[in-house]
Order: structure tokens, then C-alpha cells, then sequence
């Protein structure tokens, strides 16, 4: 915690320093981002989000203790110690059960909350914005109490609450991101913002929290970034201006930014001048991961294995018999939307067994095979030669690698 707010305060005075917060489930994602930590020692941020990992699994089928664990393995697998890791739960709140009366949810929540903390995540996003059991959106101070609600929880069962920082806030897309491509972004104004603190604050007052209020750090607000499935909407520091100066007018905080994927470099690092400490990253990372294995099958076409993975044809497959993941999200049956789309929908197959299981194969069959380094300058550009590297788990780091390096590039760390 205090390495964070070290952070915050140096960034609130000024200077153009962040933190990247790399939101994943995916263990190829998770191995690049333990060598990029491992390489440089620097502070890592990994957080799982209340869809992916939840009392009941989630889409991954895991526990928070079960994602814990999980990544404390892959860290001592790459050397690199806990102390160097913050975990964190994203938007953790009633979202997976919004659709049961709101008593049921929020017991659901709490529960929620509860495991997280018990578990050793200590970066805590509380959201309890959306509607529950059909109810008509929920005002200010009704979301402010539901957050309360939950922070009491974190409050009570996590093994040290001082090591706990909290983000609250959420107008940004529900977790999973946008169903419909957005047609233009409204910029949270200085009023919704400065209701969401008051809001916050009144009810932490009510239920005794001051001590958890000194530790909140950022409020989620809406900068006007986000993408949809063929567009991305390019951070415009000047819309944001007002946004962005009056986040100094409340003591220690900064602003949390959802939905950077894909932003050119400059403008995630004048998302950081404006304030906006916190940098969330998800589907960049798998769709880079998404692009290192589809080029490592196209070296594997020109080898022809004994067993060849059919990683391509296996993963049309799974999309076709499960659309779950896609269908509410893309109009017809387009494939290059279902594979190559910004959003990354794909992204929820790699770790269904036929898929994992083609992965595997086609990274065993790489590794066996004698490829030449000529195969591997087509399939991935940028590399020098004489320092061609043909291993294709190093070549998966490499090329997740781009993303992890430029989000720190833009923090300044």
C-alpha cells in the first residue's frame, strides 16, 4: 500500500508516473507478465474480475483462494516474490446475480468481497452500480450505501485491512465490455464526479468507515476511451481537462481509466498526466496472445508435423458450438469479427480443453521440430537477425511482451 500511494502522491503532484493494472485469466498472458516482472523487479499489478473468478468459478472455474493460488505458483515458477505483486478484484459488487432481488445479490456480493479479501487480494474495486431484480437504476446514494455495504465486509475479514486500498466508481462499460460498437463517449463531468465522492463519503461516514476512506486512491470515471469491435476511441486530453484538474480538490485521490486497450502509447501516457494513475489492460493482452499463435501456425503449416495441432480449425469449432461469448456481441456469423475483432471475444475459448489442448500441441510440435529462424522473421516482424529466438513459448512472452512494455513506458516506471 505504501508503494502505491508514494505513487499517488507523486503523481498528484505532477509528475507523469502510473501504474499499469493487467486484468486476466489467461495462463499464457500470466507466464509473460511473471518474465516481464521477474526481468525488471518492478511493481505488478494482476487483477481478476468478479465475472471471471467468483464464489461459484466464473467463466475461468476458479475461486478467488483457487486464483491465488494459482498465481502464487506462477510466480514462484518464475522467481518472483509476492511482495513484488498486488492482486486485485475488479468491480466486485452484485454484477454476476444482478438479475435476483437486490437483498440476494448483495448477500451474493458480500460473500464475494469476503473471499477476495480472505484470499490476499488487497486492491478492492467496489461496484455497486447496476440495477438489481428489475429495479430502475440506482441513484447516488443508493450505489454509495451498496459500496459501504461491501466495505464493511473487506473490513472485517481481510487478514490486515490497513494493507487494503480501495477504487470506487464505475462509469465506464460492465465487465466483459461493450455488447454494441459505441457511437460516441460522453466524458464523466465534474458534478457526477464530484457526487460519486460525496455520495462515498456520507456513507462511509454512516458505517464508521474513516479509516477505510483514507485508503481509497481512485474513483472510476469515464475519460472518453473505450473500444468496440472495429473502432477505438483515442483519448482527447482537452475534453477532459476539467475532469482531470478537479480530481485535485480531493485529498489522495486519483482516477482509475477501464477500457485503455489499443490506445497509441502517447495517449496512455497523457492519460497519466491527467491523473489517471491507474491503467486497466485486458483484451490487448490475449489479443496479442491471439496473434502470437496464430502466427506460430502458420510456421507450423510449412513443417507439417506428424500431428498437427489444427489450433485454427479447432477454435472456429468450439466458437460455432459455444457462440455464448460472442453471439450477443457480433451481428451475424462474421468470422473475422468473431477472430480478429478489438473486443477479443475469442479470448473466452483459449482455455476450453479441445483449444488448450491444441495450444499444447502446437507448442509441443514447435519445440520438437527444428524451425528455421527464416520461418520465424515471416511469421513475427521486428526481430534481429542473428537473434532469432525459434522457442515459441519465448516468442508467445515476446509478443504479449509488446503490450506489458508499452503500458509501463507510458506510466514512466
Amino acid at each position: 500500500m505504501n508503494a502505491i500511494c508514494n505513487m499517488i502522491d507523486r503523481n498528484r503532484k505532477g509528475e507523469p508516473v502510473g501504474l499499469p493494472s493487467f486484468c486476466t485469466a489467461n495462463a499464457h498472458v500470466l507466464q509473460a507478465i511473471m518474465s516481464h516482472a521477474a526481468a525488471t523487479g518492478k511493481l505488478t499489478v494482476i487483477e481478476a474480475t468478479c465475472n471471471q473468478v467468483n464464489q461459484e468459478g466464473g467463466y475461468t472455474g476458479m475461486t478467488p483462494r483457487d486464483y491465488m493460488g494459482w498465481v502464487r505458483g506462477m510466480a514462484a515458477d518464475a522467481g518472483v516474490p509476492m511482495t513484488q505483486l498486488v492482486l486485485g478484484g475488479d468491480h466486485l459488487g452484485p454484477n454476476p446475480w444482478k438479475s435476483r432481488p437486490a437483498e440476494e445479490a448483495m448477500e451474493k456480493a458480500r460473500e464475494l468481497v469476503r473471499l477476495y479479501v480472505e484470499a490476499g487480494f488487497t486492491k478492492i474495486h467496489l461496484d455497486a452500480s447496476m440495477p438489481l431484480g428489475g429495479e430502475a437504476p440506482p441513484s447516488f446514494e443508493t450505489i454509495a450505501a451498496r459500496a459501504a455495504d461491501l466495505c464493511v465486509v473487506a473490513e472485517t475479514h481481510a487478514p490486515d485491512p490497513t494493507a487494503l486500498v480501495y477504487i470506487v466508481g464505475t462509469e465506464v462499460p460492465i465487465p466483459g465490455g461493450e455488447t454494441e460498437e459505441p457511437d460516441a463517449l460522453d466524458v464523466t463531468s465534474v458534478d457526477r464526479l464530484q457526487r460519486t465522492i460525496d455520495t462515498h463519503r456520507a456513507a462511509w461516514t454512516e458505517r464508521g468507515l474513516d479509516a477505510a476512506w483514507e485508503r481509497i486512491v481512485s474513483v472510476v470515471t469515464q475519460p472518453g476511451v473505450d473500444f468496440g469491435h472495429s473502432s477505438v476511441f483515442v483519448y482527447d486530453p482537452e475534453a477532459a481537462a476539467n475532469l482531470s484538474e478537479s480530481i485535485l480538490a480531493s485529498t489522495g485521490l486519483t482516477f482509475e481509466a477501464h477500457s485503455t486497450d489499443y490506445q497509441p502509447t502517447a495517449s496512455l501516457a497523457e492519460l497519466v498526466r491527467s491523473h489517471f494513475f491507474f491503467l486497466k489492460v485486458g483484451p490487448e493482452l490475449t489479443f496479442r496472445f491471439r496473434e502470437a499463435v496464430w502466427a506460430l501456425a502458420d510456421i507450423e503449416a510449412h513443417l507439417d508435423p506428424a500431428t498437427p495441432s489444427r489450433l485454427r480449425e479447432v477454435v472456429a469449432q468450439a466458437m460455432e458450438d459455444n457462440p455464448a461469448h460472442w453471439s450477443d456481441y457480433y451481428r451475424g456469423t462474421d468470422l473475422l469479427q468473431r477472430i480478429f475483432s478489438y473486443s477479443d471475444r475469442i479470448r473466452y475459448y483459449w482455455a476450453m480443453p479441445e483449444v488448450a489442448k491444441a495450444v499444447g500441441q502446437l507448442i509441443e510440435n514447435l519445440t520438437q521440430l527444428d524451425v528455421p529462424p527464416t520461418l520465424v522473421t515471416q511469421a513475427f516482424s521486428g526481430l534481429e537477425f542473428g537473434q532469432v529466438n525459434t522457442d515459441p513459448v519465448a516468442l508467445i512472452d515476446r509478443h504479449i511482451g509488446k503490450c506489458i512494455k508499452r503500458y509501463y513506458s507510458a506510466c514512466s516506471i
